[in-house]
């Protein structure tokens, strides 16, 4: 710990290291030092540029200015399957009155912000632990379809969770997915994935986002996500409607986008998530 610490300048004495909830797949530790507060996360079982990723998607949210994110002191890439390392700020403070109806507004914010004309982005991310491929494309169907669908489609048939009726429907939707999700809808940068346990409050209860693994693409996906496992207090959604109104269509295509996060939970988790996959389909 002290080595990793002096990567950052701190050469104080190391006053306390204790294990913190850091995710299901990454070790986490809240680390006191004489001079700091950090957050640090580390793992040996995941890509080499794992939490290189991380730090990308919390810097181009930071780079908007609408809504804080915590600050990254320093990451590793992994050389020969060794361990690698996340050092961040330490977040102390807790949820108030108001930090659900700011956290509404600032995601309106950041939803609002100029993202450019083109959906997907530049390079991989990650959904858990799956791999989330990306290139950039002019419309947000291909994209939809391409690289959030198809494949955890196809790794679903691989495990053996995709087959008959559902798989028949699986492939139906793909095959008409433009008819259900609009073409191009405005272009925003988003968390991509932002459940309850991604938000928190820092000092005045100021929230904050964390373990991003953004995407350029309908603000509508990211809020569809929010309701699929709850988390998120009704004066979020006032203050985000009011903010920045959510489109006519979006009880409509709210199933769509969740059902992606649905297939991923089916192929990390397993056939518990089966059902909702298949009441989402039975509609399509």
């Amino acid at each position: 710990m002290h080595k990793t610490l002096r990567l950052i300048g701190d050469h104080s004495p190391v006053q306390l290291v204790q294990p913190v909830a850091g995710g299901d797949i990454n070790q986490a530790y809240y680390v006191q030092t004489a001079e700091n507060h950090y957050f640090i996360k580390t793992n040996q079982h995941v890509p080499a540029d794992f939490f290189k990723i991380e730090a990308d998607g919390l810097e181009r949210i930071r780079a908007t200015n609408t809504i804080a994110v915590p600050e990254v002191y320093h990451y590793d890439i992994a050389k020969d399957d060794e361990e690698i390392v996340l050092i961040m700020e330490w977040l102390e403070g807790s949820k108030n009155a108001s930090t659900g109806r700011v956290l509404g507004e600032n995601l309106a914010a950041l939803h609002s912000a100029e993202a450019g004309s083109n959906y997907g982005l530049d390079q991989a991310t990650f959904v858990g632990e799956l791999t989330q491929q990306n290139v950039w494309y002019d419309n947000w169907v291909d994209y939809y379809r391409e690289k959030r669908l198809r494949p955890q489609m196809k790794l679903a048939i691989e495990k053996g969770r995709m087959s008959g009726k559902r798989r028949e429907r699986m492939e139906s939707l793909l095959a008409n997915l433009d008819q259900y999700i609009p073409k191009t809808p405005r272009v925003s940068l988003l968390h991509g994935d932002l459940w309850g346990g991604n938000w928190l409050a820092g000092k005045d209860g100021e929230p904050y986002l964390i373990d991003p693994s953004v995407v350029y693409g309908d603000h509508l996906f990211e809020i569809a996500f929010t309701e699929l496992f709850g988390g998120f207090p009704a004066d979020f959604y006032q203050s985000y409607q009011a903010a920045f109104p959510l489109e006519d269509y979006y009880q409509d295509v709210k199933p769509i986008y969740q059902l992606f996060y649905l297939l991923v939970h089916l192929n990390i988790f397993g056939e518990g998530y089966g059902g909702s996959v298949d009441r989402i389909l039975a509609r399509y």
